[in-house]
Order: structure tokens, then sequence, then C-alpha cells
């Protein structure tokens, strides 16, 4: 299942790679890209459950996140 989730906060590359680390550690992600320009990240999971994970870890960065 794929998504576009609208990340507020996102300033710099630092933004972006702080996001991307977390992402890669979050197990039934198949793959992401998170658009600085564009304050998105397209997300493909494995199960919608997944989601609700990859949000709550963008939150604790300090990130707004919107579906």
């Amino acid at each position: 299942m794929e998504y576009q989730l609208t990340i507020g906060g996102m300033k710099c590359d630092g933004c972006v790679n702080r996001i991307n680390n977390v992402l890669s550690t979050i197990k039934g992600v198949e793959s992401f890209n998170v658009s600085l320009e564009d304050k998105t990240l397209t997300i493909k999971v494995k199960k919608d459950k997944v989601l609700d994970e990859v949000i709550t870890e963008i939150e604790n960065l300090g990130f707004d996140v919107e579906k």
C-alpha cells in the first residue's frame, strides 16, 4: 500500500536525513522518498498498521504529519 503524507517542520537536508534514518529502521516499510521541496513523504508499506508506527516515529522527531 502506498501513501503520501505531508510533513510539516522540515527545513533542511538534516531534517530529511533524520526522517530517512528512522524510516530505515521500521520493519514493514518497503520503500520511501522524503521530499524537502514538497514537504512530503511517499511511502510504501506492507500493512496499514505500519503507517501508524511511521507517523508516530516521525512525530517523535518533532515534525507534524498529515495524511
